[in-house]
């Protein structure tokens, strides 16, 4: 029997979700974002944030990563990243196409975080005036590509240096809500609270059909990013079928019900491969992904056991590390038999 733990992504929509988009099927709207379902969500956001915030759905998180990046940072910005982060690495140059130029500054940084002494490093080197490329943003995922979080207190460090230097924080939050599960704080306490300017906030990977949104915590940084995301192609023309997907998600709790189901998957395989032979828990499980290295020749058993899995590095020396990604629709029966092959 197949188990697939390539990505989140695998799996389809939470039934809540599609019971939603039925209903919101059955009448007629207005189009482009005047209906009164979008006009709800600021109110919603508003709710989940304790504040006011502007709120705009997109298709896609490649699209709210390089519209929010585009916002705040110029042509002739440069945007600080972990170098393994996924507008880095997994977005064809996304934030550099919908900014018309911006330059990505990738950083080293353990568990695919970057921490305040590698940014004040880099800054060293984009102080030339003119003839550098001006620090703009630093951009964090939460969770990371790595499948670790950043806490409060490590969000707030770096948003003090991006005040200081006259940049902006943005939170790739593709995982923000396997971040807010596994920290168990509040959404507020780790975004503005903590200094974050615009967050893309993801829902697609955890339960939603097609859902992302770029959501600015302060009306300022806002500035023409209706105009960026209609040139883009991002104003849906029946924009309440996105709407609608992120005010159920968000109702009655159900975002945070469905990642802290991955997130116990997830420290379930965990807890199930630590201690074996042969096999090394690469980063710390904080949210719903495990990397491990293990042997080549496991590797090659688990598929042809039916397993689907990302190599997240080329064989060296005879091991591969490996990825495994749960979603809150992953049976436990899979993950069971995931770690008994493990095992034998």
């Amino acid at each position: 029997m197949a188990m697939n733990f390539t990505s989140d992504n695998a799996y389809g929509a939470a039934p809540e979700i599609l019971a939603a988009l039925r209903d919101a099927n059955s009448a007629t709207a207005a189009p482009y974002g005047e209906d009164e379902i979008t006009a709800r969500l600021g109110q919603r956001f508003g709710d989940l944030f304790e504040r006011d915030v502007a709120v705009f759905p997109v298709f896609t998180g490649t699209a709210a990563n390089g519209l929010a990046l585009a916002t705040i940072s110029p042509p002739y910005g440069a945007i600080f990243c972990h170098e393994q982060s996924h507008i880095a690495v997994d977005e064809c140059a996304g934030p550099e196409f919908f900014s018309g130029g911006a330059k990505l500054v990738p950083l080293r940084g353990q568990h695919g975080k970057i921490a305040v002494p590698v940014v004040e490093e880099a800054l060293t080197h984009y102080r030339g005036g003119v003839h550098s490329a001006k620090p703009a943003a630093i951009s964090l995922a939460q969770a990371t590509e790595r499948g670790t979080v950043y806490g409060p207190d490590e969000i707030a460090a770096l948003s003090e240096v991006a005040r200081r230097e006259g940049m902006a924080l943005h939170v790739d939050g593709a995982r923000f809500a396997n971040a807010v599960a596994y920290l168990d704080c509040t959404p507020a306490e780790i975004t503005w609270k903590a200094g974050v300017d615009v967050l893309s906030f993801g829902a697609t990977k955890n339960g939603a059909f097609c859902a992302e949104a770029v959501v600015f915590f302060d009306p300022e940084r806002v500035r023409d990013f209706e105009y960026r995301r209609k040139r883009a192609g991002h104003l849906a023309s029946k924009m309440r079928f996105l709407s609608v997907q992120l005010e159920r998600y968000l109702r009655d709790d159900l975002w945070l019900k469905q990642a802290r189901v991955a997130n116990g998957l997830a420290q379930r395989l965990e807890r199930g491969l630590a201690g074996l032979p042969g096999i090394e828990l690469a980063h710390p499980v904080e949210a719903n992904e495990v990397f491990a290295g293990v042997p080549a020749p496991l590797a090659e058993k688990l598929r042809s056991s039916g397993i689907s899995f990302y190599e997240w590095e080329a064989p060296r020396k005879g091991r591969t590390l490996l990825r495994f990604v749960v979603s809150c629709f992953t049976p436990e029966e899979d993950v069971s038999r995931l770690i008994c092959l493990m095992r034998s």
